[in-house]
């Protein structure tokens, strides 16, 4: 076995080396993500009217994206670029290559497109085409427009194998058809994790039939506080909530792409949604109501309850049914323990667990280190593994739990020398509900506060300095997080996670020797175009400072 895995390798060495021999000239192409390597030869192909083929050894998947590609190529560039077997633009699977990996060589007679998977297919198709007029994306007839490509042999893989946007639909609610269009960008970016955050104090919005008043009444809040806990409020009910069918149209869209939706449950707090339906799952029993300001509740689960944990054990049931992805995300952050250390049922369970204060953390951070490993050991059951914000490594953190470190690196840190896998997501850095300027009163709609502008987003590295090797290798990669406390609308979305988005597709994406913040402005500017054609909104600010012309 051993041996033919090392004659694959060194035939497509010998390949690769027969390519580059031709291919002599580095070069850049106006692609973002860059790619991690391009090399140049003379000449052009014409993809006008080219016909495509695919290799069913990709998967029905690809196939798809490859058929919706040559349409597209076809309605922008005015001549039909039919689907045959063999094509001059031919997409064919090369299992030498690693998970996600492409391989583009274009010479002047074909376009050979080598991936590894559908990942690497969608990948190559988004380089193909920002490669092309930006039209295609729109699917406009643009029939004078220069659809020549040069000949270059691009070879490109990830960086990071987790590579993720965040959406609250929470605070405000979005459509199906608004989150169709946010995951489209992700594949845009060549990303392929969606973190989805689906419950909070302020709605719930995924349906349980075990227990039906969390879409009946949990997901609807009477009104909305004005601004930054102004103490007025608009008078508007604010809710809305997926239907399954919805749910799973979502998932199969983004899996189409290759993107994994990952489910956020917030657990034990941010819980008072479900205790306004349920309220004998609190350690008062209520009243409660839907969140309808911003914040954090000292009102959370009563973890002294059995009926809290079969509660949460139905929930992970349909969420799982619901969701295929490997990761489970339980939240576990912002969960005050003052209602606990009140509560008789808490103290009953702190003593029949025999938990105990140690000085750095009470008894309380102890039970909640014990309901995460109690979820975690029962998502284990059904195949699945979780994900925690960094409060989870107060206490006792669950053994097998992927950390996402949000308050900064520093939670990061301290989970790859536990030996934990890890997810960056400071907001130092990719935050976007912060602003993008420093005078955001004259320039930018309401935020969040805090400044972080394109060029900060790019400036991230998830690795410290003072992590081993073997540490490196436990960060999974980074994502950055889209909170809507005051964004209300999609095109308020866009505007917040646009370009930074684009910036942060390379943080993922390159390797630091292939990041250029100059050349990643210069690249900006066409796909600033992409996006104006597509009709998505973005802030400006980049382009009014003249950063990008």
């Amino acid at each position: 076995m051993r041996k033919a895995i090392l004659t694959a390798f060194l035939a497509f060495a010998t390949i690769c080396n027969c390519q580059a021999a031709k291919y002599k000239t580095p070069a850049s192409v106006s692609v973002i993500p860059q790619p991690q390597e391009v090399l140049a030869d003379k000449g052009h192909f014409n993809a006008r009217g080219a016909s495509v083929s695919v290799d069913p050894a990709l998967g029905e998947f690809a196939q798809k994206r490859v058929a919706a590609f040559a349409t597209r190529l076809s309605m922008a560039s005015g001549k039909e670029s039919a689907i045959v077997k063999k094509g001059r633009i031919a997409f064919r699977k090369d299992a030498t290559l690693q998970a996600e990996a492409y391989v583009i060589t274009i010479s002047p007679k074909k376009v050979d497109v080598a991936a590894a998977d559908l990942n690497g297919c969608v990948y190559a198709i988004q380089t193909l085409k920002q490669m092309l007029p930006e039209a295609i994306f729109a699917g406009e007839a643009a029939a004078d427009a220069d659809w020549t490509l040069p000949c270059v042999l691009i070879r490109d893989w990830p960086r990071f194998q987790y590579r993720g946007m965040h959406l609250d639909v929470v605070r405000h609610f979005f459509s199906k058809e608004e989150v169709l269009r946010y995951i489209d960008l992700l594949e845009m970016h060549k990303m392929n994790r969606l973190h989805w955050h689906l419950t909070d104090d302020q709605g719930w919005r995924i349906p349980v039939d075990a227990y039906p008043r969390l879409a009946e009444v949990s997901s609807r809040r009477a009104q909305t506080v004005i601004g930054r806990n102004s103490g007025k409020y608009d008078g508007i009910p604010h809710g809305g909530c997926y239907t399954k069918a919805e749910i799973r149209e979502i998932v199969a869209y983004a899996q189409e792409r290759g993107i994994t939706i990952i489910p956020e449950v917030d657990m034990p707090g941010h819980m008072v949604a479900a205790l306004a339906a349920y309220p004998e799952l609190g350690c008062t029993g209520g009243p409660y109501e839907v969140w309808q300001k911003w914040g954090i509740s000292k009102d959370v689960l009563c973890l002294g309850k059995d009926a809290t944990y079969d509660f949460l054990k139905a929930v992970f049931d349909e969420v799982c049914e619901l969701f295929p992805s490997e990761y489970i995300h339980i939240g576990g952050d912002e969960c005050p323990k003052a209602r606990w250390k009140e509560c008789p049922d808490c103290q009953a369970k702190i003593a029949e667990l025999g938990l105990k204060g140690d000085g750095k953390y009470s008894a309380e951070y102890y039970l909640q280190s014990y309901v995460t490993k109690y979820i975690e050991n029962y998502l284990a059951s059904k195949g699945r593994k979780v994900i925690g914000w960094d409060e989870i490594l107060e206490g006792e953190i669950s053994p097998n739990a992927t950390v996402m470190s949000w308050r900064g690196v520093k939670g990061g840190r301290a989970a790859v020398k536990l030996g934990h896998t890890v997810i960056m997501t400071p907001n130092s850095h990719f935050y976007f509900d912060y602003y993008q300027t420093k005078s955001p009163k004259e320039r930018e709609p309401l935020g969040i506060g805090n400044f972080i502008p394109v060029e900060k987003v790019y400036g991230f590295e998830p690795f410290t300095e003072d992590m081993t090797e073997e540490q490196r290798s436990l960060i999974l990669g980074c994502q950055a997080n889209m909170w809507t406390e005051y964004v209300a609308t999609n095109e308020h979305l866009e505007h917040m996670v646009l370009p930074r988005m684009c910036a942060l597709s390379e943080v993922q994406w390159c390797r630091p020797e292939r990041k250029d913040y100059d050349r990643f402005l210069g690249n900006l500017s066409k796909m600033l175009r992409i996006l104006d054609r597509t009709g998505y909104s973005y802030a400006p600010y980049i382009k009014e400072d003249g950063k990008v012309k």
